[in-house]
């Protein structure tokens, strides 16, 4: 009897050791995945926007930017390859490979600019598609962010969580600043250029219109009432959006804002298509926002290209948070 009992303690000491080894290999992951994001942002991110928001200044000789670039992204490649060295726990194999295609995506994409960047400085007649190059290579550095934000960061967490890990969170910043550098208009502001008039858009070209906005199930209510959200300063806004056109809608972006206590907290998500007269619905997480202090919200979605924002595509409601 005491034999059995002996044996059954080992036996369930060993399985504590392996429980508990899981979660610490789950929640060293998570530090690790957390720590590469955090390094790729701040040391190779912004750099990177801070330098294109500076070349203006080297217009007319856009080599020493592009060397610049070159090395950001030999860094970002750097940083790929830290992450195929990370030591994958069980049951996160699919948030691993999420991960290192989008730091291979930030590498890409900012290849991709320093190879166009010159051209887009020079003011000759192949800078307007320099210049539309580069936008359309910002969209590679957001779809890094997409995945880093809906993929790996919700696998984690659910490792995490089955681990039974409670006291880890996982880091979620992001990459790409802001929406603007999709744009090719705002690319060549900030570059200090222009863009030449766009021909007119199709008619029935226009983004798609919000149809409802949500937290928690419940859905906020417009101007003047007042929405009171619950749940804490880490809301999660449910946005409902429906294409009225007859064209189908790709890539959609939608953009949620909090305005409170002199600040903006903003979060965006990308819906990837809706088709002609159909809906789609995404989620758009938000963090730190004050509580118990009056609050907009803004929703917007962006425009196709060439396209102008209508009044069906933006949204703003008054909230306290709670």
């Amino acid at each position: 009897m005491v034999g059995g009992l002996v044996l059954l303690l080992i036996v369930l000491g060993i399985a504590g050791a392996f429980s508990g080894g899981s979660g610490e290999a789950v929640a060293a992951y998570a530090r690790e995945v957390g720590q590469l994001e955090r390094e790729s942002v701040e040391t190779v991110g912004n750099q990177f926007f801070q330098d294109l928001a500076g070349a203006r200044s080297e217009k007319g000789g856009g080599g020493t930017i592009e060397q610049r670039l070159d090395e950001l992204a030999q860094e970002a490649e750097k940083e790929a390859a830290k992450a195929r060295s990370l030591s994958v726990p069980g049951g996160l194999e699919g948030a691993q490979r999420d991960l290192l295609i989008g730091l291979d995506l930030r590498s890409e994409g900012i290849r991709k600019v320093a190879g166009r960047i010159a051209t887009a400085l020079s003011g000759g007649s192949e800078h307007v598609t320099a210049i539309k190059e580069i936008a359309g290579a910002m969209e590679i550095l957001l779809a890094s962010d997409v995945l880093y934000l809906q993929r790996v960061v919700p696998l984690i967490e659910e490792g995490l969580s089955k681990a039974g890990v409670s006291n880890v969170s996982v880091n979620q910043q992001r990459f790409m600043p802001n929406l603007g550098w999709l744009e090719p208009a705002t690319v060549a502001e900030r570059l200090g250029s222009h863009l030449a008039a766009e021909k007119p858009v199709a008619s029935g070209s226009q983004p798609p219109t919000i149809t409802s906005v949500s937290v928690g199930g419940n859905q906020l209510a417009p101007p003047p009432e007042l929405n009171h959200i619950g749940g804490g300063g880490n809301p999660t806004f449910t946005v409902k959006v429906e294409n009225q056109t007859q064209v189908q809608d790709t890539n959609t972006t939608v953009e949620v804002a909090v305005v409170a206590s002199g600040k903006r907290y903003s979060s965006f998500n990308v819906i990837p298509k809706v088709a002609p007269g159909g809906s789609a619905t995404t989620e758009v997480p938000l963090q730190g926002i004050p509580q118990g202090v009056g609050a907009k919200v803004e929703v917007v979605v962006q425009p196709p290209p060439g396209a102008q924002p209508t009044e069906g595509s933006k949204a703003s409601y008054e909230a306290v948070f709670g």
